[in-house]
């Protein structure tokens, strides 16, 4: 593959000959499979087009996926390309079991390793779910192939009594309402029935809709494909176009190696920033950038974090949906907002630079109230920022814009709990001593400890919902869903697992959060803290499969939790590339 400045030949279906020792018996072979399947030599005589189809009754948000796929194939064949579809692991985010996020490194070498081994000259990676499009971007950054991405979109809004309702962060809400006593089970039930009502990713600024903002702002995604919600005509004409598209880089390129460069990173974190989005974006932007010659680092991520104003009113930080986000001109208006502060020479999958796409009459119409101006922001600078100090030397992330501002300068008792399994337990216990000062502790759920699942916002014990109380302090090294809300420091980095300071904290330990000052320490002296690191055993090892390959390999959620065997080498390459 040349540069994007060059031009490449397609080598189409007989690309990458299947190794019988000898290459003319490999394309016979496989003529007269393709014949069976009903291709002719004019078909076969096209660029080949890959398109991963990750349709599962496991992951309802991609119900709507055949449609896209059929979209994108019909783009296809209209610009000459032939499709292929292939499958790959479909990681639906409620129905896997720990987290999907023990699985995201998976579907990223299985989705990296079926470009490389499938004939394509193209692909299209259609994702979604949370970890879906991660993993896709992060098989993308070493794919020898040109690459560009496609979402689902986001589900559209229901309603409750009057209320308007979305996936998740009203679900969070609501629920806690019901754990205490203020919603009963007929209500509770009504509200399940209408907070998804639709095909499609949640659509709040969850880590999905925040992953899709970001892939459109990185260049891997053509313009205004992040908002459009699932179940309308926007979506599938997108995906018509993206599909038509695909073709054309089959000849121009470029590869995502080209595209994934700095300056598209950095855009990336102004993106986040100002959107309010997902701080579970933080890891996966380091896997990306981890699979690439940039080097990104938690450093990076409060440098540009502090100086981005929040622009836009999403739940959980605001208070609209992502339907709403797309009439306002979705993410092409807020690049038009940010130009000041955005790298606008960049060019991704569209083969134009940003300056050029935010010329083309980007701005946000007059009378949306969604994306506020650059010089009347809906927030201060600062909506997420790393936290570092003696619980989290290696740094920890705060999601400022969802948290209570009375508690993000706070001192106050540990309360301790080694798995998310007690911690449900006790939390719901009614006799729990706990106060509303008292600092939630959870550890054992970092990469290595628990594969690091959206765990982190505890939930407020149930005793002291009762007495009304809706935001603690809570502290861990597990993740929490974009969606949620809170003051919730998460990713604090070494974890305890690995005998970070987390697995020294005991019950009445004093914790401080000084978000001024950006620290967040455990305030016990350090002979005491000597004691309890010499009494330090480390959880076994799993078993087998591949939670044992995970655990062994995983690398530390500031560097982005991928596995160490993946990264790139130093070298132009990812390290198990060829």
């Amino acid at each position: 593959m040349q540069s994007q400045q060059g031009e490449r030949q397609p080598e189409g279906i007989f690309g990458g000959p299947t190794s019988y020792g000898d290459p003319g018996f490999s394309r016979f072979l496989r003529g007269a499979f393709l014949a069976a399947a009903g291709y002719d030599d004019a078909d076969l005589d096209r660029p080949v087009i890959g398109i991963t189809n990750l349709t599962s009754d496991y992951n309802p948000c991609h119900r709507d996926m055949p449609a896209l796929i059929e979209a994108i194939r019909r783009g296809v064949l209209e610009a000459g390309g032939i499709p292929f579809l292939f499958p790959t692991i479909s990681l639906g985010e409620t129905l896997l079991s720990p987290t999907s996020m023990l699985y995201r490194n998976l579907a990223s070498m299985e989705t990296e390793e079926l470009i490389s081994a499938q004939p394509m000259d193209v692909v299209v990676l259609l994702g979604g779910c949370d970890k879906t499009v991660p993993a896709q971007l992060m098989a993308a950054a070493v794919a020898t192939v040109p690459t560009i991405l496609e979402v689902v979109g986001p589900m559209l809004t229901g309603s409750y009594e009057g209320e308007r309702l979305g996936a998740c962060t009203d679900c969070r809400r609501l629920w806690s309402e019901y754990r205490g006593g203020n919603i009963d089970d007929g209500g509770i039930t009504k509200i399940r029935h209408n907070l998804a009502t639709t095909a499609g990713t949640c659509m709040v600024m969850g880590t999905a809709s925040t992953m899709a903002l970001i892939t459109e702002t990185l260049g891997m995604m053509l313009p205004e494909g992040a908002t459009a919600p699932a179940p309308t005509g926007d979506r599938l004409r997108h995906g018509v176009a993206t599909g038509r598209r695909a073709v054309e880089l089959a000849t121009k390129g470029p590869l995502a190696s080209e595209v994934l460069t700095r300056a598209a990173f950095e855009n990336a974190l102004r993106v986040l920033t100002a959107v309010g989005g997902s701080t579970n974006a933080i890891v996966h932007l380091l896997a990306i950038a981890g699979r690439t010659d940039v080097t990104l680092t938690l450093d990076d991520v409060e440098q540009i974090a502090s100086t981005t104003p929040l622009l836009v009113d999403l739940k959980p930080s605001g208070r609209g949906y992502m339907e709403d986000l797309h009439h306002a001109g979705g993410l092409p208006a807020i690049l038009a907002t940010l130009a000041p502060l955005l790298h606008l020479d960049h060019v991704g999958v569209s083969g134009r630079p940003l300056r050029e796409l935010i010329d083309a009459g980007a701005a946000p119409p007059r009378w949306q109230e969604v994306i506020a101006p650059l010089d009347a922001p809906l927030g201060a600078v600062g909506s997420l920022a790393v936290l570092r100090g003696s619980l989290a030397p290696d740094g920890a992330i705060i999601k400022v814009a969802a948290a209570t501002p009375t508690l993000l300068h706070h001192t106050g008792p540990a309360l301790v709990f080694d798995s998310v399994e007690e911690a449900t337990i006790r939390l719901a216990d009614e006799d729990l001593e706990v106060t509303k000062d008292h600092v939630l502790v959870l550890r054992n759920a970092g990469p290595r400890g628990a594969a690091m699942p959206e765990a982190g916002s505890l939930p407020i014990p149930r005793r002291l919902v009762r007495e009304g109380v809706r935001d603690m302090v809570r502290v861990s090294d597990a993740r929490m869903s974009g969606t949620s809300y809170g003051t919730v420091v998460l990713h604090c980095a070494p974890e305890s697992a690995a005998g970070g300071p987390l697995a020294l904290v005991r019950d009445g330990d004093s914790i401080r959060l000084d978000l001024s000052e950006r620290r967040i320490d455990l305030l016990v002296d350090e002979g005491e803290l000597a004691r309890r690191r010499a009494e330090f055993i480390a959880p076994a090892l799993p078993r087998r499969g591949w939670r044992r390959l995970f655990v062994e390999h995983v690398l530390p959620a500031n560097q982005g939790a991928d596995l160490d065997f993946l990264t790139f080498d130093g070298e132009g390459g990812s390290t198990n590339r060829p």
